[in-house]
């Protein structure tokens, strides 16, 4: 996203949001085409040892994409956040971009709940129970799915920071902040109806982006022309994810930056959210 291009609106942060969506559902998709494969998340398995890390492949495999993203300084972005500790990764080889103050300061990072997550519960609903030893090429496609699922729930603090700007709203989250009221701000944030457009609309988009297309140009879906089952992860993974984990964590993440914001009263940021 181009945080330098005009105002920082409400419209813009939901249309990038949207967008996540397709990159999150295809992220599945593509993990799907191989087995569980749970070898690759245990710790200490000696078929991925390495000397001197203390984790599992998914582990090490992600400090060292990560470790390369770090030097052409994606983690310097300000909707980016490693799963690698920072003190961990290298320095960025390129010089440094000047990205405009949209945030205040704060180090909320909830990608260890992420990762959690994800093994507990997303990989096993879309992949075959089964080892096919493909270890390298699902853990790269963990890889993504991890670092599209981070980006989505920290967006959150982009989509906080805009309420607290508006004018309409912002009195009524300076008094629930000042009260540490977490459950008065969640609620001021939620908009049930918009939730529910969002779990109807991954919920399509996972159907349609589940068929496959035959070589005579009709839509088939589990095998057959017009069935409505789609064939590459079952239909309501993708909703169930965001109904359980991603809404969720996308809301603590708000609230949690909400509740330290008066710590910073005199910041303002650099572009504006559109107020």
């Amino acid at each position: 996203m181009n945080f330098s291009e005009g105002p920082l609106t409400l419209g813009r942060i939901r249309d990038e949001l949207v967008k996540m969506e397709d990159a999150i559902i295809f992220a599945l998709i593509e993990r799907a085409f191989f087995a569980h494969n749970k070898p690759i998340y245990e710790k200490g398995n000696p078929h991925f040892a390495h000397d001197g890390f203390d984790g599992c492949f998914l582990d090490f495999i992600l400090k060292e994409i990560e470790s390369v993203h770090a030097k052409v300084r994606r983690y310097t972005s300000p909707d980016e956040y490693p799963f690698t500790p920072a003190q961990s990764l290298p320095a960025p080889v390129l010089p440094p971009l000047r990205f405009p103050r949209l945030l205040c300061p704060n180090d909320l990072n909830v990608n260890s709940h992420i990762r959690q997550v994800y093994l507990d519960s997303i990989v096993p609903a879309i992949c075959a129970d089964r080892d096919d030893g493909n270890y390298g090429s699902a853990v790269t496609k963990d890889v993504e799915a991890l670092q599209i699922l981070s980006r989505r729930v920290h967006f959150g603090k982009f989509v906080a920071e805009a309420k607290f700007q508006d004018p309409s709203t912002h009195d009524e989250y300076v008094r629930l902040i000042k009260a540490g009221d977490a459950a008065g701000i969640e609620a001021l944030l939620t908009n049930e109806a918009v939730e529910r457009r969002l779990l109807r609309r991954v919920r399509n988009k996972a159907a349609v982006y589940g068929q496959e297309i035959t070589d005579n140009g009709a839509v088939s879906v589990g095998g057959k022309d017009l069935d409505p089952q789609p064939v590459r992860i079952p239909l309501d993974v993708v909703s169930d994810l965001y109904e359980r984990h991603v809404i969720p964590l996308t809301k603590e993440v708000e609230v949690q930056y909400l509740l330290r914001r008066l710590d910073y009263p005199d910041f303002q940021p650099e572009i504006s959210y559109g107020f």
